[in-house]
């Protein structure tokens, strides 16, 4: 059994990072929404509470019975985490004179502080708050502040209660990850033992524990999550897992053929279904980004639901579901987070099919799941593979899909996924692909005029699909992709560049 830290999350879009960073530091942790905390801490060893949407000076702010907690176990608040526990102790918490919110430096530091301990003076830290801690509660003692915000750490006397103001768990932290390893290994004494293969033999017996005698059907993309997912599953259960992989009509060039062939020597059962016609006429005159993914996500179903009849015993269905997936479409544990955009394998089947879901990676990011990836023996040419979104290129056509715009996008695709490949900027990018614009503009090609179509070419730099900042190519490369385009696909006649990084924006269009 390993040591676990309870994460209480309060509604934070980043508390999923927070039990990101520490795994980082092969740690369990355990992220469950504040008003389903649990009744008994034995299980836990620490506890992290979380950053928030609310304010604690609003009319009804989340909230917790801190007295089963403070005392009792080692205890850390961060930001909206640590003015609830300022503010419950006597603190004063008052209005910002600006929202803080980006880069600050630490101005002050108690090195002494056993959480503090290593941190460098002026060390970058992130903010992103409204409120600030005016005065400290009594009996609390400053350990560091930044020039705007006078209390951005502080510890309880005579506890191992400590609260932050900044986040330590966002990469602009810089010594974000020592600070948590000074609460945890330092101040709570935990062992250091949750690694890759730890999470590959427990999870290997938690799947032969929830599946036993069953059958699995499984969506193979041909990406990292999906894979990994299967040759998990394929440990647990081995031929009783049975792989589909659907052309939905949306894929890349020629990727339906490529990931069959892919997998013959995986040894594992994968059927190829067709069923991109069926697809294509389903979203035709679809235009609206939600509409489009439901679709997709409804056709998805109805195409496993008849292949899922064709096996005997089967009762599962397998999905590659990571953690940036669930975040985005709805929380994760059932916390107060914000819906950015519906995910077509998030969200459980319609009660017409009669199949339970099994996710064994669902509180993964992608950069964990390649490392188990490479755990179970997975080629590096395939864990290096870019993330595609599950409703493929169904959600960067914008507007209507019809065939030939399905024709155009996936040959321009195929010319700058080979590009970044033949200029050796393949495996320096997150993710690539581009994007087919409702706009049409007037072009000149030979003596004629043309009025034809735009496409949108994005490529982003990011660890985890939180937050992501679109990659600086050289010039020439960029030049090279445009003429190509524009002389080999029919119908494209304009080419430009995404430039804006998540946030604000998200990384695919819709």
């Amino acid at each position: 059994m390993h040591q676990k830290v309870l994460i209480l999350d309060f509604g934070s879009q980043y508390t999923q990072l927070i039990a990101r960073r520490v795994r980082e530091l092969n740690i369990y942790s355990e992220i469950i929404p504040y008003n389903k905390a649990p009744k008994s801490l034995d299980p836990y060893n620490a506890v992290i509470l979380s950053g928030s949407p609310h304010s604690v000076r609003g009319e009804n702010p989340p909230k917790i019975e801190l007295i089963n907690y403070r005392q009792n176990l080692p205890l850390l608040g961060i930001c909206y985490g640590a003015q609830y526990l300022a503010s419950e102790a006597g603190g004063e918490v008052k209005p910002s004179k600006i929202r803080e919110y980006g880069r600050a430096n630490l101005t002050q530091i108690e090195l002494d502080s056993p959480l503090m301990r290593g941190v460098e003076l002026n060390s970058q830290v992130w903010m992103s708050h409204s409120d600030t801690i005016s005065n400290l509660p009594e009996g609390c003692q400053k350990i560091a502040s930044t020039a705007d915000v006078e209390n951005a750490a502080f510890v309880f006397d005579n506890e191992e209660t400590f609260g932050i103001q900044f986040h330590p768990e966002v990469y602009h932290s810089k010594d974000g990850i020592k600070v948590l390893e000074n609460f945890l290994v330092h101040i709570a004494h935990f062992d250091q033992d949750w690694t890759p293969n730890a999470f590959v033999e427990e999870t290997v017996e938690a799947l032969k524990a929830q599946i036993k005698d069953d059958s699995v059907i499984l969506g193979l993309s041909g990406g990292v999550d999906s894979t990994v997912a299967a040759v998990l599953l394929h440990k647990a259960i081995g031929d009783r897992l049975h792989c589909i992989f659907v052309n939905n009509g949306l894929l890349r060039k020629n990727e339906f053929e490529q990931v069959l062939e892919q997998y013959k020597g995986f040894g594992l059962n994968v059927k190829g279904v067709d069923a991109g016609e069926r697809f294509l006429s389903e979203l035709k005159g679809i235009s609206e980004p939600e509409q489009k993914r439901k679709t997709i996500g409804r056709v998805f179903v109805d195409v496993f639901d008849s292949e899922s009849k064709l096996i005997s015993d089967a009762k599962w269905l397998a999905q590659g579901t990571i953690y940036p997936d669930v975040i985005e479409s709805v929380s994760a544990t059932g916390g107060p987070s914000a819906t950015i955009k519906s995910h077509h394998n998030v969200g459980g089947l319609p009660d017409y099919m009669k199949l339970k879901v099994v996710e064994p990676l669902r509180k993964l990011f992608k950069d964990e799941v390649r490392r188990i990836g490479a755990t179970l023996g997975i080629a590096p040419s395939i864990l290096g593979r870019h993330p595609f979104p599950g409703p493929g290129l169904g959600i960067r056509i914008l507007g209507d899909i019809t065939p030939d715009k399905v024709r155009m996008l996936q040959e321009v695709d195929a010319i700058f996924i080979d590009g970044l490949k033949k200029w050796e900027l393949y495996d320096k990018v997150w993710q690539a692909g581009a994007m087919l614009l409702p706009v049409q503009s007037v072009g000149v090609m030979g003596d004629e005029r043309t009025y034809e179509n735009c496409v949108a070419l994005r490529a982003v730099e990011s660890t985890d699909g939180m937050t992501a900042d679109w990659v600086n190519f050289p010039h020439e490369f960029l030049q090279s992709i445009s003429n190509e385009i524009i002389n080999k696909v029919k119908g494209v006649n304009r080419v430009v560049y995404d430039i804006s990084s998540k946030p604000p924006a998200t990384i695919e269009w819709e």
